[in-house]
Parts: C-alpha cells; structure tokens; sequence
C-alpha cells in the first residue's frame, strides 16, 4: 500500500549531495504506472493525499516533477514548485528508522489554481527564488513571507538578484540568502 505525506519544505533539497535520485520523464504517466508521476494529479483528503484525474473536481495539485529516494540525496525541485510530497510505502518489515514507512520518492507539486506560493513574491514552495520577499524569524534567520503583505508576517527584505558569490551582489544589499543548488547560490537582499 502506498500512503503519502505532504511536506512543505524551505530548504533546496539536494545541497552537498553526491548521490542523485532518478528522475521520472516529464510526460503524463499512464494510469496506475507511477503513484504520482509526473503529469499526474492529486487531491487533499483529510488523512492522506491521494491521485485523481486530472479533470476531477477533487483535483487540486499537479506533478511537475518527481525522483525517486530521498529528497535530500536527489535533484531539486523546479523553482516554481508550490510544495513537496514525500511518497513512502508502509512495509514495517523493510524500515530502516521505525515509523513504518519506506520511502520510495517525492512529487513536486503546483498548485492547479492560485495561490502559487513557489512564484517569485508567493510567500513559500521549498525555494527562495529572485522576487521573494523575507521576514526576520529568529536572530540572523530569515523566512520567506507573500510580498504583498498577505501573509502572516510582513516582509522586510526582497531578493533583488542571485550571483556566484558574495562579492558579486550590488553594494545596496543588506541581507545574503542561500538559493538553491544549480542555480547562482548567493541571493543578494534589500531592505524594503
């Protein structure tokens, strides 16, 4: 039995990894080939999601992407993924921490309608892109929050460019922020 978890994440993922998960083609999969492949959408349950048809009126998410094993040890998620769902398989006999669960792989999800946390200026999905805004959490921590003031905090940064390294952003920044792998790495911030 395959059982999923929706996870909203903040982090890239796959920073400092060596080893890659194996990523599934882009088209649609056909029915039943792949729970949660790519093309494929989901609906919110109350326990767990589950796959539906597309043109369900249960559908609410799309797969823009999906890898196999750990998101940690596999490639990123494309930057305009609204959130992350990790797949496990229930197989007590075959786990290796204790909760029940297998992991067999994670499903970059957008959103069918707005909103789009994972848009530049959104307010979430697992990347900090170019357009989001931050807010202060914790002394030097910064959280992604909507730019538009909607969200539970109100922004106080905006990433205005990524470059390669630190020197590179424009003397005007207050504030570096990490990006995710692949991409330039360093985020250059203004104060708004």
């Amino acid at each position: 039995m395959l059982v999923s978890c929706r996870t909203v994440t903040g982090d890239g993922g796959s920073e400092g990894s060596q080893e890659r998960g194996k990523a599934t083609a882009a088209a649609p999969s056909a029915p039943g080939a792949q729970f949660l492949g790519p093309g494929d959408c989901s609906g919110r349950g109350r326990a767990d999601v589950r796959e539906v048809p597309c043109t369900s009126e249960k559908a609410t998410a799309r797969v823009i992407a999906r890898h196999d094993g750990r998101q940690k040890d596999g490639p990123a998620c494309p930057a305009v993924t609204d959130f992350v769902l990790h797949i496990s398989e229930h197989r007590p006999a075959f786990d290796e921490d204790g909760d029940g669960s297998v992991p067999r792989g994670y499903a970059c999800m957008r959103n069918l309608e707005q909103p789009h946390p994972g848009d530049p200026g959104g307010g979430g999905g697992p990347h900090t892109v170019v357009g989001d805004c931050l807010h202060s959490s914790l002394k030097g921590q910064v959280e992604e929050t909507a730019c538009d003031g909607s969200g539970e905090h109100r922004p106080g940064f905006t990433v205005v460019s990524a470059v390669d390294e630190r020197s590179e952003c424009p003397p005007s920044t207050d504030l570096f922020v990490e990006l995710p792998a692949g991409e330039r790495p360093v985020g250059c911030a203004r104060r708004l």
